[in-house]
């Protein structure tokens, strides 16, 4: 039997064979769709994360350090190399060149002696504009310019400081346009 459907009802004019069937409805368009793809991006996220972590593992604890025109190794203090004695200063290596900074105390000041050389046969540089940064122990800082000593084949400079400590040294060799930089340092 019919039941009685109202003019407006969209059941109006069809019978009970050609009737939509009824189904529960479904929560959300897509609801398929996310019950497949939640555990699968869920497990897209966890490999990813899991990679991260050990990348992140391998890596070089130890980074690669950059590299300058201008190096300004640590010094290494030196008695003898392969090229022959030292002054008995503080040796600094960089690129082609050889610095050797030898301080000596005086009762009122430090004389402060350089050799610059350059080459495997260590030849002495007598050309260059030199000069000195001095941090003193209470921190300030003194500018010293050196001049070259043709008799000694060095370069000397004076410090009038007389503050006992720990002295901090920048020397910066401009040889024909090329910047040479060594860190030394001293105790008076």
């Amino acid at each position: 039997m019919d039941t009685f459907h109202p003019a407006g009802s969209r059941f109006a004019s069809t019978s009970r064979a050609t009737r939509p069937r009824k189904y529960p409805p479904l929560r959300d368009k897509n609801s398929l769709r996310n019950k497949f793809m939640n555990p699968f991006k869920s497990i897209l996220i966890l490999i990813g994360s899991t990679s991260l972590i050990f990348l992140g593992a391998c890596n070089n604890s130890n980074p690669t350090p950059i590299t300058e025109t201008t190096a300004t190794p640590k010094p290494v203090t030196k008695t003898n190399n392969s090229h022959g004695a030292t002054k008995g200063g503080q040796v600094v290596e960089t690129g082609k060149y050889h610095l050797e900074f030898v301080p000596g105390k005086e009762a009122n000041q430090t004389h402060m002696d350089l050799y610059l050389q350059t080459g495997d046969r260590h030849a002495t540089v007598p050309n260059a504009k030199v000069t000195a940064q001095v941090q003193l122990p209470d921190g300030k800082q003194k500018t010293v310019l050196f001049t070259y000593a043709a008799k000694d084949k060095h370069y000397t400079g004076i410090l009038t400081e007389k503050a006992s400590g720990r002295y901090q040294v920048k020397i910066s060799a401009d040889v024909k346009g090329e910047k040479v930089d060594g860190r030394f340092s001293f105790n008076r």
